[in-house]
């Protein structure tokens, strides 16, 4: 029967290597002693042997599989392989003796293989989550990826070995036996090759095990980096769900204490006409809102005591912003500013051009912010390709473009006679910036490579405004003011924004530079950290914290601004600023206090001195003051503004369509108009074209650097500069010290000609 079964059809068939994942091909199987052997179709694919009768049997009926992992391989003579596992036994038969090898050591390799994974399986068993397979990082699999062929090079090795020594034991019982002499050397020039073979073998197999063994070395590195990795996740998730417990238990309580509610500090809440809210409301509203900070932590370094004329009343910084709640101060009723700062010169110019008022209200469209940013953690924000539901209608340029809302601050400082009374309202002015921030947790869209945008309100205001994304990474915007009312701003800023699992840090690097022209004084500060927060659990806030020291290079004077982070259990006012105004030795001239979201006040110090010791063992310094005077107080915001993004009044102008803008303003940029317009849909699309349009070009830019490179090889001379900015170039600040992107002039000479052939062609 068996002599029967040998004459059937030839048993190889088209399959891959052994090795591979999968083999498959034609064996005889022992049935029964009536019928003996009969031809079936085997597959072999991870880990398993199935075998069919035809191999269109595949798409629907099995006839046996026998699990390798626990399976036994066993040779009985040249053609057969005996395969058995828990009491299963399969009778195969190959057609040749090197078909029966190849699938011999196919079965080998896929047992080895099989062992691993259950040995796998048993070690992940007790990972953090039941879909890691499906979350496996691009490390783990070239991690599973390597050790899988590292092991079926293993296997191979003792394979060669095996039958390396069996087959030089062949040869040296062939040699042995009385053979003609012609076959005796015949046998003996195979006996030679054989020991080559064997010796080559040797060679290639120390090879492979001194790389196993360095494989094996960086296998258990990359296993200790990637379980780190899983602890660091695992303790993030516990963390996140230790403060959604916190969070809902300080709910309860809140709501179950509603006196405590109503004497306890927390951020204050503007409706869209500016006033306060009542108190009950503020709780309902800030109690998703909280994050936590030693009370003490940030405590003013100094107390003021507010000097009458009939009387000496007492009171601390952090109740100095309420000094003036019953006195409504305004812009000329002003006692320690010097007149020339109340003339109200170059207000008689009034708008000319009505803008628009509304933009089209923002769709109410869910989407879930952690489903997205659970994997992006650690990661530079502006590198995660986010889709516009997150974004609010303005680009980035357009949002440091709104920096300038409250000009009229720099207007009247330029008219200061006192560069001590013009640093406070420098100081107002750089603090107001953050004012329509507090409802804005929208991202602006980051401006693609080249992208500008103008804001020409020299007619109404007396300035004009210009930026440009000067870098893409990092992504970096200059931006360039220059006013007929005595004053000219520039700033190149970098934004580094990290994503830190329930909260966004956004950390503007570089430096603010701010001139007058009559006297020449030179002022440069820099920006405080954003922090965005309840990224998973709560309602989405903003908090500004930090120091900012501005410096008047001139004179040398110094104004020290503290933002106070917010405290869930501090007695001081929420969002809470402080300042000093000192000369070039040191010595205090005015006190600065308010809050970022609403107001700020400045005090004339007339007499300081040294108090008594605060909790933490430190002096601090009692500054006796006139009464506090307003020096800026936040626009209301517009009707409607909770459904239009929050925006102000200025920012509602700024991306309203104009005559004659450059070809790569904000304005035109399509993704941006169609989110403006409520068609997110194609607002998503058109950003993807946008972007990877861009990527388009970077990969061009790249291989022309490349050329330019290898030409420099060739000694053909040509040098290759990069990517230029138009309308701004490099220059180092003799005042800090630094290289940054300055104005080079030519934009409103371009834009009278309108001719904007420089401009780069980026939607």
């Amino acid at each position: 029967m068996s002599d029967q079964a040998k004459g059937s059809a030839p048993t190889s068939a088209a399959a891959p290597a052994p090795g591979s994942d999968t083999y498959k091909g034609w064996l005889f199987k022992w049935t029964n002693y009536l019928k003996g052997y009969q031809r079936r179709w085997f597959v072999l694919s991870n880990g398993l042997l199935s075998y069919y009768r035809t191999q269109a049997e595949m798409a629907h009926t099995c006839r046996g599989t026998i699990n390798l992992a626990t399976a036994h391989i066993d040779t009985e003579d040249a053609c057969n392989i005996v395969l058995s596992s828990g009491g299963r036994t399969y009778h195969l038969k190959a057609s040749t003796e090197v078909e029966r090898q190849r699938w011999v050591t196919a079965l080998e390799l896929a047992k080895a293989k099989a062992i691993r994974m259950m040995n796998d399986q048993s070690d992940d068993s007790g990972d953090e989550e039941p879909t890691s397979q499906s979350d496996r990082s691009e490390i783990q699999g070239t991690l599973k990826t390597l050790v899988s062929k590292l092991d079926d090079l293993s296997t191979c090795n003792d394979l060669i070995a095996k039958h390396g020594a069996a087959l030089q034991r062949s040869l040296s019982e062939l040699e042995g036996l009385r053979v003609p002499v012609e076959g005796g050397e015949k046998i003996k020039a195979v006996n030679e090759r054989a020991t080559l073979f064997r010796i080559t073998s040797n060679a290639m197999i120390n090879a492979c095990r001194d790389f196993l063994d360095l494989a094996e070395t960086h296998s258990r590195r990359w296993q200790r980096a990637l379980q780190y990795e899983r602890e660091q996740r695992a303790h993030l998730e516990e963390t996140i769900e230790q403060l959604a417990k916190q969070h809902n238990s300080l709910e309860r309580a809140w709501r179950e204490a509603p006196t405590l509610a109503a004497n306890t500090a927390s951020p204050p809440a503007t409706d869209k006409e500016g006033s306060e809210r009542p108190l009950k409301e503020e709780a309902s509203d800030e109690d998703e809102d909280t994050e936590y900070f030693d009370a003490m932590e940030d405590s003013p370094a100094f107390i003021t005591v507010t000097a009458t004329e009939n009387t000496q009343h007492r009171r601390s910084q952090s109740n100095l912003s309420e000094a003036s709640g019953g006195h409504p101060n305004d812009w000329n009723q002003d006692d320690h500013v010097s007149p020339s700062c109340n003339d109200l010169a170059g207000k008689e110019l009034q708008p000319r051009r009505r803008r628009r008022t509304h933009v089209p209200d923002k769709p109410n469209y869910s989407l879930n912010l952690w489903s997205i940013m659970k994997n992006c953690i650690g990661k530079e924000l502006s590198k995660i390709p986010m889709p516009v539901n997150f974004n609010e209608p303005l680009s980035m340029l357009q949002r440091l473009t709104e920096d300038l809302e409250y000009h009229e601050l720099l207007d009247k400082a330029a008219r200061c006679e006192s560069s001590l009374e013009q640093m406070c309202l420098v100081a107002a002015f750089s603090i107001s910036s953050y004012s329509t921030t507090v409802h804005r947790t929208a991202k602006p869209f980051n401006p693609l490579l080249g992208e500008s945008y103008e804001l020409d309100r020299r007619e109404e205001y007396g300035y004009r405004s210009l930026c440009e994304q000067v870098s893409h990474h990092p992504p970096a915007a200059s931006h360039h003011v220059i006013s007929q009312r005595g004053w000219t701003l520039w700033q190149e800023i970098t934004i580094a924004s990290k994503f830190r699992g329930k909260y966004i840090s956004i950390m503007p690097l570089g430096a603010i530079h701010l001139q007058f022209q009559s006297s020449g004084n030179h002022y440069v500060w820099r920006k405080v950290t954003s922090t965005v927060h309840n990224i998973i659990v709560g309602k989405l806030w903003i908090d500004q914290s930090g120091d900012i020291e501005i410096v008047n290079h001139r004179t040398k004077e110094t104004c020290q601004l503290k933002f106070l982070p917010y405290s869930y259990f501090s007695r001081e006012v929420p969002r809470k600023v402080t300042g000093v105004v000192a000369d070039s030795g040191g010595q205090a001239h005015y006190i600065l206090s308010g809050t970022w979201d609403e107001k700020i006040e400045s005090a004339k110090i007339v007499q300081s001195s040294r108090g008594g010791s605060a909790s933490e063992g430190k002096q601090k310094t009692v500054y006796q003051t006139l009464s506090p005077k307003l020096l800026w107080k936040k626009y209301p915001l517009p009707e409607n503004a909770e459904n239009m993004y929050h925006f102000s009044a200025l920012a509602l102008t700024l991306n309203e369509m104009e005559d004659g803008v450059a070809i790569s303003d904000s304005r035109m940029r399509p993704d941006q108009r169609l989110m403006e317009a409520g068609r997110w849909d194609e607002a998503n699309s058109e950003k993807q074209r946008l972007e990877e349009k861009q990527r388009a070009v970077r990969r061009r830019r790249e291989a022309e650097v490349t050329d330019a490179l290898d030409e420099e090889c060739d000694d053909s001379g040509r040098e290759y500069e990069g990517y230029q900015p138009v309308w701004f170039h490099q220059k180092r600040n003799s005042i800090t010290g630094e290289t940054n992107f300055v104005y080079k002039g030519g934009y409103w000479e371009a834009k009278d000609r309108q001719d904007w052939s420089m401009c780069p062609s980026i939607f």
